[in-house]
């Protein structure tokens, strides 16, 4: 085990002399406090360590220890629920120890040791089994089992299984291999810098279905896919990442608040554990995992927080689920990334960021995915991930969400403007873009109804149309476009206010299955097609835009889901009749 000495301290850097022995990416342990840290580059018998505790008081001469292993998670029972700082620490635990501020050096495990889980098995002795195969399981909430699965490296023949209530530390299962017994226990650990591996990558044909209109209709992300959310201070990034994590058809959720304000991570907090799940009608909680590392926690453990959560979202993914990573926000880690690359000297790239931004981005994002996992029984799992990107001053051209946009699939351009007006979600349907609406078409087409991805064109051809149409409002007002200029003009309001305007704070509204989604695009695309003909069968702009129907389409979507079929036949019944009494008022 190398040990040297301090020789130089800068901030969370601090560089070690007699470090021969040690390893790229080892964790260490600084000073007499212990302090945690991991090597980040070497020269000679020099390590550069990121310390990812408060670094105050530390003087040169001081002793430095390597642990000899790379940074690494537990995971196993006892993952749901819990509340993170960056490197896996407990903070419910660390709070019982030390009160609310967090002391420096406090060694606590990840997962509790003291708790005792029933292990049902479900393999037998004489059983052959390979990494990923699963041995037994654990109901480790009303919500979640988790599935205990051989670590990888492992093959071989299952020698002696036990049931009953055991610690994760405690062994249940003992593999005969090649080289001789294998202890197994509840927990495996894994190094949070290196990928979880898999069989094969299944290509991104299926939609993640989240019930916010903007998202499933214009602009959706695929089971497995990524997406960018980048938006201005205050245009509601952290409400679609709560709205996403609450109604997105995830069987778990991976909250990372990466370098966030203090009192968003609180509001976090305070929310998940009250907030029904729609699905179990049980807490949120149950099937959730928090990180929780604030804009004023120590700066190289902003870094790590991404790679912890996004390897705990790996190991439930390996078990067959289907997992929703939350990252908010990745420009606040970009901007970790700038400082500890400042103090390491390196040659900056554009705008301080250093030159492997663009690359350490897509290392994050390609952790994402659907796959065939491994194991005899080839579980299907899917892990997507929504990134936050908090540009400066809403300027999508800096360097982090650039980087982000040429990895991602998926662009939610939040817009200030909208946000102003009161429009939310307040993503701007002329910027944003869904790269997998080719590959989901046909899965909309069969599941949901053939018309789907007509009726999405049209209406973005509306909208499209409209912006031209606004420019020429602008300068010479809304009487001098024709009577088909101004009814387009009502259709894409209609789009706007009436479909893309979703209150998350109302108990219908909030979530909108498909199917009614695709009502409420037939019925706004019924009123421009059959309005149109109207105005060539001799009816007036006027009466048209006088109809009483207009405002029970607007408000179709506040109709209850077991009712919408009823009720969408109720309203087209109405629209034919208003319009025929338009044509022949004009008789």
């Amino acid at each position: 085990m190398a040990t040297g000495k301090i020789k130089k301290v800068a901030g969370p850097l601090v560089i070690a002399e007699g470090m021969r022995d040690a390893n790229m990416y080892d964790v260490v342990r600084v000073s007499e406090s212990r302090l945690i840290g991991e090597i980040i580059e070497m020269h000679g018998d020099q390590a550069s360590v990121q310390v990812y505790e408060e670094t105050s008081g530390l003087a040169p001469g001081a002793p430095v220890e390597s642990t000899g292993m790379p940074l690494s998670v537990e995971l196993g029972p006892g993952l749901i629920s819990s509340i993170y700082d960056g490197i896996q620490r407990p903070l419910d635990d660390i709070m019982k120890i030390c009160g609310n501020n967090l002391k420096r050096g406090v060694e606590v495990p990840s997962l509790k040791r003291d708790i005792k889980w029933t292990f049902v098995p479900t393999a037998k002795v004489g059983d052959k089994v390979s990494a990923g195969d699963v041995i037994g399981t654990v109901q480790e909430t009303v919500v979640v089992t988790q599935k205990i699965m051989v670590p990888y490296g492992v093959t071989g023949t299952i020698k002696e299984i036990k049931a009953g209530e055991f610690t994760v530390e405690e062994t249940v299962c003992v593999v005969e291999t090649d080289k001789g017994d294998r202890e197994l226990t509840l927990m495996q650990k894994w190094p949070v810098r290196k990928g979880r591996p898999y069989q094969e990558k299944i290509p991104p044909i299926m939609p993640l279905i989240t019930g916010q209109r903007v998202v499933d209709t214009f602009f959706p992300i695929a089971k497995g896919g990524v997406a960018a959310v980048p938006g201005p201070f205050g245009s509601g990034k952290t409400v679609i990442q709560h709205q996403l994590a609450k109604w997105a058809e995830a069987d778990i959720v991976v909250y990372i608040g990466c370098g966030e304000r203090g009192n968003e991570m609180t509001d976090v907090l305070n929310e998940f554990p009250e907030l029904k799940d729609p699905k179990t009608g049980h807490s949120l909680m149950q099937r959730t995992v928090l990180i929780a590392n604030t804009s004023d926690m120590p700066v190289a453990a902003r870094e790590a927080s991404i790679y912890t959560g996004i390897t705990i979202a790996e190991y439930f993914r390996d078990m067959g689920y289907s997992v929703a990573l939350m990252a908010d926000s990745t420009s606040r880690w970009a901007e970790a990334l700038r400082e500890m690359s400042g103090r390491l000297q390196e040659m900056p790239g554009e705008e301080g960021y250093p030159a492997y931004l663009g690359s350490r981005l897509a290392q994050f994002y390609e952790r994402a995915g659907m796959v065939k996992t491994l194991g005899s029984e080839g579980r299907t799992g899917a892990l997507s991930v929504i990134g936050a990107v908090s540009p400066p001053g809403g300027d999508i051209s800096e360097p982090v969400s650039q980087a982000t946009l040429r990895i991602v699939k998926v662009f939610w351009g939040l817009d200030s403007s909208l946000a102003y007006k009161r429009h939310f979600p307040a993503i701007n349907w002329l910027t944003s873009y869904s790269l997998y609406v080719d590959n989901m078409g046909k899965w909309f087409e069969e599941n949901v109804n053939e018309k789907f991805m007509v009726d999405r064109q049209k209406m973005m051809t509306l909208l499209q149309e409209e912006a031209e149409l606004d420019e020429i409002v602008k300068m010479v007002g809304m009487d001098a476009l024709s009577a088909g200029d101004r009814l387009k003009m009502e259709a894409a309001r209609s789009i706007r206010e009436d479909f893309l305007h979703q209150n998350s704070f109302h108990d219908v509204d909030t979530y909108t299955p498909l199917h009614k989604q695709f009502l409420m695009m037939e019925l706004i695309m019924a009123f421009y097609e059959e309005s149109a003909q109207a105005l060539a069968g001799g009816a007036s702009i006027r009466n048209i835009l006088n109809m009483p129907i207009r405002e029970k389409i607007g408000r179709f979507k506040y109709v209850l889901p077991e009712n919408v079929d009823e009720e969408y036949e109720k309203i087209s019944r109405e629209l034919d009749k208003e319009l025929q009494e338009a044509i022949e008022k004009e008789d």
